[in-house]
Order: structure tokens, then sequence, then C-alpha cells
């Protein structure tokens, strides 16, 4: 089961994008330069916003669903189970257990869980 979903947005301009989200009411949750990314909060609404997701000029950039599953293993395990090809669970640089997907018309799924939540 899953507990939430966080649209993530390509962003060009870290600064420039929050800034813009802020006149829609949206306030920095978390900011991290180092990554170009950032989560920003508007009541109930999470928005992430990453300008890693375009790291080749010219290439379009695509937005990226992230799904927070309860349990990411059992998660990948009953996916996999359902017949879907996916790759292994690996624990990212921002510290995240996930693993990535993209649905049959190539539309980007981040599927994790923050490590301290993921048990053994």
């Amino acid at each position: 089961m899953l507990e939430r979903l966080v649209p993530m947005q390509p962003v060009s301009d870290l600064a420039a994008s929050i800034a813009f989200y802020g006149k829609l009411g949206f306030d920095v949750e978390v900011r991290r330069e180092d990554w170009g990314w950032a989560r920003l909060r508007c009541g109930d609404c999470l928005l992430m916003l990453d300008r890693s997701i375009n790291l080749h000029a010219g290439i379009p950039r695509l937005p990226v669903l992230y799904l927070y599953p309860g349990d990411v293993r059992d998660f990948h395990r009953r996916a996999s189970a359902n017949g879907l090809r996916l790759p292994p669970l690996e624990t990212t640089f921002y510290g995240m257990l996930e693993f990535r997907i993209e649905d049959p018309d190539g539309n980007r799924l981040w599927i994790g869980q923050e490590p301290k939540d993921a048990g053994p």
C-alpha cells in the first residue's frame, strides 16, 4: 500500500523555481544545494524540485512521480510477483532505499523509503 505520492519537477534554476513556487504559497521544507534539490510544502501538498533530472542540455526535462510505500521491500516483492521486471533495491546517495522504473509510456516512477523506516 502506498502512503503518499510526491511529484518531482525538473528545474534548471533551483532558486528561481523556489521563488516562483513561494509566490504560489509553497514554503521550503528541506533544501539541499549540493544535490540541487528541495522539497516544498503548501498545506498538505508536497512538491520536490530537482536540477539533476535534466543533466544534459537539449534533452527534455521529464517529471518524476515519487511513490512512498509503507514497506518498500514488500512493495518491490509484490510488484515483481505481479510480473513487472524490476531493478534491485538500492540505497541512494541521498539515503533512500529505492528502485526506479518507467511506465509503458516512459513516465518515470521512483519508489522509495527512508532506510530507518525500511527495516532489515
